[in-house]
């Protein structure tokens, strides 16, 4: 019997019709499907994780700055504790138990090779296996994707840097957030001060953003312009930052003529967009739709099980060659929803095959996300609008690139140079495909930091060189403006180029390596921070930090921690892993030697505990740490330090709680003879 192990239930019912498996051994979802010799199954996702730190050791189950750092020896890992998960994953255990042959049928990416190679080890596979990589659910690619099994080892490194990932986030996530909060956390604060390896930046860039914003001051400038025949012109002079020299320029031009001393015009080209990756999606989608990055995941997610779409947790723009000559047959496909787009395509004449979408050197795994050819019906309204985004850019990348005609005019008033631009477009080209769409897509605009609000794209009218005529000047103040908050569009492009704003596409995509977090994680890590508490939104899309997100960011005085760009070069170390160009042990040892950093770091830094109210404080240093003074607490006596560490404690049995400092002082002297033994602070 050959075991097929899918990630979904629906993709497990796809994978054996095609396979020809009807039986169906299902009960309330658990089960498998067989037949033809095939047993399909599946898993519900993650059903398996990686064990926590009281499976390793009891004592690391309470929360204390003395087992920190906490560094298994090795790491194991355990089936999630949820009931309906262990009795799916028993049902894969005594398939593979009696298999013959294990088909991996796994989400073909890192998590999805992780979650499927974790179910293996835990279910004790022992027979050969081999992977199912396929880039979208169409019965075609199925087969083909059977008909070209590939073996397990190809995929090797491709888990080792997905465990890579997860032994890192578990190292940095539970000690990081044990660190910080005994050391730093209020006593009765409930919700632990959360950190993480990609969180922790995200939400680092969001606190910066925001104080710059917060601590801005506007400066006046003025602007010199003039309209002459109904087209203002601004001077070659920019911004003049003293009104007194602003005021002189307009006076020395006021009643003299305007003269037109230049005229240029240059023909040029607009590319199409690019293809969707899952995160130029996510923007486009959030600009256009208002749609969070989640949701955007989600939508796509369905169109990609509902065979509609390809692949979407990718990081590439771009298609593999092999494709092209599949370009036709989905064209062909569109034809009946886009009857006005595609027919110029099929004419007869050869398709275009630009390199800025077919680049097998920009490739790895999976190509851009394209639609498959099905005919879509029945979609809900997001999935729809995502759809059709997503069609149309494919449509776009075959059309001719659109044409245009720039016009510079300079003009001159005694001394002071003018100039204006403005933009003629020629022949439409793939810009037919966006007619009537509220935003036509642009590669070359800015992520919306750049006030791009006066850029005159109008035709402008046909000046002569030389001719002047009368004109009307004016200064116009103005103040710097601050930089924009964050929205999840803005969020989005900062993660993946590390925090730098790029407008250039091509340096944008290669950066992508050293960015925050991968594609199918970025969307989850802004969830987090929203549901913690750490973010909110404000006037429907604006991403502000909380005063507690504020707060956390403050206490972090290890840098790395919240570094965009350092965090980038993790990232980085990560694809390294993946391309066999990093061993995974020398990726986790620096992240050892890091956490060993950090905890002295925070260990020895001056603590800042909330200042004790004047009757809970006796006045007296505490006997054991010389640091802190004692406290009166709810049942004994504890050290203020207690957040740097100190576990010092008299109960009240021993020394009353109304004793007087001086009764206080002479327990203490009795008790200098004896060794001095810190408890446990739990009920301080």
């Amino acid at each position: 019997m050959i075991v097929c192990i899918a990630e979904k239930p629906s993709v497990a019912r796809d994978i054996a019709s095609i396979l020809g498996a009807t039986q169906r051994k299902v009960d309330q979802g658990i089960g498998y499907i067989e037949g033809n010799g095939y047993a399909v199954t599946w898993t519900f996702g993650h059903l398996c994780t990686l064990k926590e730190p009281h499976d390793y050791r009891l004592e690391w189950k309470a929360w204390s700055l003395s087992s920190l750092p906490m560094i298994p020896d090795r790491f194991g890992i355990k089936a999630i504790e949820i009931e309906h998960y262990q009795r799916q994953l028993a049902v894969i255990e005594r398939l593979v138990s009696e298999a013959e042959l294990v088909i991996n049928c796994g989400d073909a990416g890192q998590e999805g090779e992780l979650i499927q190679r974790w179910v293996l080890q835990k279910a004790g596979c022992r027979v050969p296996i081999k992977r199912l990589w396929i880039s979208s659910l169409t019965d075609e690619a199925i087969r083909e994707g059977f008909e070209h099994l590939r073996d397990e080892q190809d995929y090797q490194s491709l888990y080792e840097a997905g465990l890579a990932r997860a032994i890192g986030d578990w190292l940095l996530g539970m000690n990081a957030t044990r660190l910080y909060t005994l050391r730093y956390g209020q006593r009765e604060r409930k919700q632990p001060l959360s950190i993480g390896r990609v969180q922790t930046p995200t939400l680092a860039l969001i606190v910066e953003r925001q104080q710059a914003i917060e601590q801005f001051k506007p400066e006046t400038y003025w602007e010199l312009k003039t309209s002459y025949r109904d087209v203002v012109f601004s001077a070659d002079k920019g911004k003049y930052t003293d009104h007194q020299k602003a005021q002189q320029a307009l006076t020395s031009i006021l009643g003299k003529p305007f003269e037109i001393t230049c005229i240029k015009k240059k023909d040029g080209k607009e590319l199409p967009p690019r293809l969707f990756d899952l995160t130029s999606l996510q923007v486009a989608c959030n600009k256009k739709f208002g749609m969070s990055a989640e949701e955007t995941l989600a939508t796509i997610q369905s169109l990609y099980e509902k065979k509609l779409t390809t692949y979407p947790r990718v990081d590439t723009t771009y298609l593999s060659e092999d494709l092209y000559p599949k370009v036709k047959s989905i064209l062909s496909d569109l034809v009946t929803p886009y009857p006005t787009l595609v027919p110029p395509l099929l004419n007869g004449g050869t398709i275009r095959k630009s390199k800025k979408v077919f680049d097998n050197t920009k490739v790895t795994d999976h190509h851009a996300i394209i639609p498959t050819g099905i005919r879509a019906s029945g979609l809900a309204e997001r999935e729809a609008q995502v759809y059709d985004l997503i069609v149309r850019h494919f449509i776009a990348s075959f059309y001719p690139d659109c044409k245009v005609s720039t016009t510079s005019v300079e003009g001159r008033v005694e001394r002071v140079t003018f100039k204006v631009s403005g933009k003629e477009i020629l022949e439409p080209g793939w810009r037919i495909v966006f007619s009537g769409e509220a935003e036509i897509p642009d590669e070359n605009k800015s992520e919306g930091d750049k006030d791009t609000s006066e850029t005159n794209e109008a035709i402008l009218p046909n000046f002569t060189l030389g001719e002047q005529g009368d004109h009307t000047p004016e200064i116009k103040e103005k103040q710097t403006q601050p930089p924009k908050y964050y929205t999840e569009a803005t969020l989005l492009r900062a993660m993946e180029t590390a925090g730098k704003f790029v407008e250039d596409e091509e340096l944008r995509e290669a950066m992508k390596e050293n960015g925050i977090g991968r594609p199918s994680t970025r969307a989850n890590i802004i969830e987090t921070l929203f549901k913690r508490g750490y973010i909110e939104k404000v006037k429907r899309s604006q991403i502000h930090a909380t005063e507690t997100g504020k707060q956390l960011i403050s206490l972090i005085n290890y840098e790395l921690l919240k570094s965009a760009s350092l965090t980038g070069q993790w990232e980085y170390k990560l694809r390294q892993i993946e391309r066999k160009e990093l061993p995974t042990q020398t990726f986790i040892n620096e992240l050892k030697d890091l956490l060993v950093q950090l905890t002295h770091s925070v260990l020895t830094a001056p603590s800042t505990p909330a200042s004790p109210s004047p009757s809970l404080s006796t006045g007296i240093t505490c006997p054991y740490c010389q640091r802190g003074t004692l406290l009166r607490g709810r049942t004994a006596y504890g050290c203020s330090d207690y957040q740097a560490g100190c576990t010092y404690r008299i109960p009240f049995e021993e020394c009353p709680a109304d004793a007087t400092a001086e009764e206080l002082q002479t327990y203490l002297h009795k008790q200098r003879t004896a060794s001095l033994t810190p408890s446990p602070i739990d009920n301080v």
